[in-house]
C-alpha cells in the first residue's frame, strides 16, 4: 500500500491536464480565457477561433499557442473549452469527443434536438467527461442554494424571470449584442437554460411546457414538473434597461425561498472546470453534463415549436 507521502509525490508528478479554448468573442475574453489561465489544476495551452486575427490576439495575451486547425488543438489537449455559438459548438464537440477530449461546453449545447443528442451521444460513446457551464449551477452562493433547495420536498410552485437588456429598445446594446445567434434565437435560448438549470434539479424534470410570446423577444413558459409542481419562466434579451433583472422564487411547504445574488463569473467557470476534471478522473458523469444539456435543448425546442413564426 502506498504511503501518504507516496500518494502526494504521485500527485505532484502527474502532468496537469492540457486545456484548449475554442472561441474569441467577448465571453471568451472576459470569462473563459481569464479563468483557464488562473486555474491551478490544469494548463491553458492554446486558442482556436473562426477569426484568425482574433485568435492570434487572444493567444498572445495569454502566451499560449494559436491554432489554425481545431483538430490540431484537439490532438494537443485533454480538455476543450467552448466559447462558440451553439450550432458551431455542437459539431466541433462531436469531433473533440472522438479525439478523446473532455468537453467543457457552453449553453445551449445546440439549438436542435438532433445536434444536442449527437453531442451527448459522442461523449458517451467515446467515454469522455462533459460539463455544461450553467452559471447559476457553479457561481456562489447560488450553486449551494440550488443544492439546498433540491434537498427539500413539498414544492408547490416557482416563478423565474431573466430579463436581459442585451438589445434594449431604449439604450445602447450590450457588449454581447454583436452575436447573430443571440439576435436570431433571443432570450428563450440564451437565458432559458439558466432558468431551467435551477428549476429542474429542485422541482424535477419538465413533463409539459407551453409557451407564449410577449413584446420584443420575450417568451413566457408555463411548466409542469415531475414532482407535480408548476412553474413559470419569463425570458428576454430585449427588455428596457430599467426593467432588466434576474430573479427566481420557490414556494412550498417549507416556505418561500428566493435565489441569492451572485458574482465572480470567472471563478464559477473555474469551478465548472474542477467538476469536469473530477468527472474525468473518477469516471462518474457530472449531472450538469452533455446529457443534461441535451434535455434542456429538447424542452426549449418544444417551447419554440409553439411560438408563432
Amino acid at each position: 500500500m502506498n504511503s501518504a507521502g507516496d500518494a502526494a509525490d504521485e500527485a505532484v508528478s502527474r502532468p496537469r491536464p492540457r486545456v484548449g479554448l475554442l472561441g474569441t468573442g467577448p465571453w471568451a475574453r472576459r470569462t473563459h480565457a481569464p479563468a483557464l489561465a488562473a486555474h491551478t489544476g490544469s494548463e491553458f495551452v492554446g486558442v482556436w477561433g473562426r477569426r484568425p486575427e482574433a485568435a492570434a490576439e487572444l493567444a498572445a495575451a495569454y502566451r499560449v499557442k494559436v491554432y489554425e486547425d481545431p483538430d490540431a488543438l484537439f490532438a494537443d489537449c485533454d480538455v476543450v473549452a467552448f466559447a462558440l455559438p451553439p450550432d458551431v459548438q455542437a459539431p466541433l464537440a462531436v469531433r473533440a469527443a472522438a479525439a478523446g477530449c473532455h468537453l467543457l461546453l457552453d449553453k445551449p449545447v445546440a439549438t436542435t434536438v438532433e445536434d444536442a443528442r449527437a453531442v451527448a451521444g459522442a461523449a458517451s460513446e467515446h467515454r469522455v467527461a462533459s460539463v455544461v457551464f450553467l452559471t447559476l449551477r457553479f457561481a456562489e452562493p447560488t450553486a449551494g442554494w440550488v443544492e439546498e433547495q433540491a434537498g427539500r420536498t413539498g414544492w408547490f410552485t416557482a416563478s423565474a424571470h431573466w430579463l436581459g437588456a442585451v438589445f434594449p429598445p431604449d439604450g445602447a446594446p450590450s457588449a454581447y449584442a454583436d452575436s447573430p445567434w443571440r439576435k436570431a434565437k433571443g432570450g428563450l435560448w440564451d437565458v432559458g437554460p439558466h432558468a431551467l438549470s435551477v428549476l429542474i434539479p429542485v422541482l424535477g424534470d419538465v413533463t409539459s411546457v407551453s409557451a407564449t410570446r410577449g413584446p420584443s423577444d420575450l417568451v413566457q413558459l408555463a411548466l409542469r414538473h415531475a414532482s407535480g409542481a408548476a412553474s413559470t419562466a419569463v425570458l428576454s434579451l430585449g427588455a428596457p434597461s430599467a426593467a432588466a433583472g434576474v430573479g427566481l422564487e420557490l414556494r412550498g411547504a417549507a416556505g418561500v425561498f428566493g435565489l441569492p445574488d451572485w458574482s465572480d463569473v470567472p471563478g464559477a467557470y473555474g469551478r465548472a472546470l474542477d467538476a469536469l476534471l473530477a468527472a474525468a478522473r473518477t469516471g462518474v458523469p457530472d449531472p450538469r453534463g452533455a446529457a443534461f444539456g441535451a434535455r434542456l435543448t429538447e424542452i426549449l425546442a418544444e417551447a419554440e415549436s409553439q411560438l408563432p413564426g
